[in-house]
């Protein structure tokens, strides 16, 4: 089990304190089941978060899309054709952003590495389709099969399974 540091930042929910906005503690976790609860929460609801990654001109691609978690990896499930998927594959160092729809003053940043790649269409490739069924039903509610397929390719999916570098954690429900 990896260890990575969670930084939690101080928050001005209680009034003006000395060294808000700033870094309020550091700790060290081997699990995302040390994460805070409140923070923890966010991870399991069905909240539309932003991907960050490099793409090929070295700035930052910004990229809506829905998260989900195994264990103490983060699952990104893309179409293999898309950009992004490349991007990745030649810069694996990603930054999640979960921000609580209901507060946006209530986050958690997950800065991963990507560890291993499965391929729809390779042996194994089982995982990713029922991964992308679940997290349909997650965000959907609707009975697998994944829905979104594009009619016009033959569409196949790329799973990432990603080591939790950091987290930075902010605010209150």
């Amino acid at each position: 089990m990896a260890e990575f540091t969670i930084a939690n930042f101080k928050t001005v929910e209680d009034g003006v304190q000395e060294g808000q906005f700033a870094v309020g503690e550091r700790t060290k976790a081997g699990s995302l089941a040390d994460l805070d609860p409140i923070y923890r929460e966010l991870l399991d609801r069905p909240i539309t978060i932003i991907l960050g990654l490099i793409g090929p001109d070295g700035r930052v691609n910004l990229t809506p899309m829905w998260f989900d978690h195994e264990g103490d990896k983060i699952l990104v499930n893309t179409a293999a054709h898309r950009s992004k998927c490349g991007w990745i594959r030649k810069n694996p160092e990603l930054t999640i952003l979960v921000v609580n729809p209901d507060n946006p003053y209530h986050w958690v940043s997950i800065k991963c590495t990507v560890e291993n790649e499965i391929r729809e269409d390779e042996p194994g490739g089982e995982r990713t389709t029922e991964q992308l069924d679940r997290i349909w039903t997650k965000y959907t509610g609707a009975d697998p099969p994944y829905g979104l397929r594009d009619p016009a390719i033959d569409e196949k999916r790329v799973l990432f399974e990603c080591r939790i570098d950091r987290i930075a954690t902010f605010g209150k429900p």
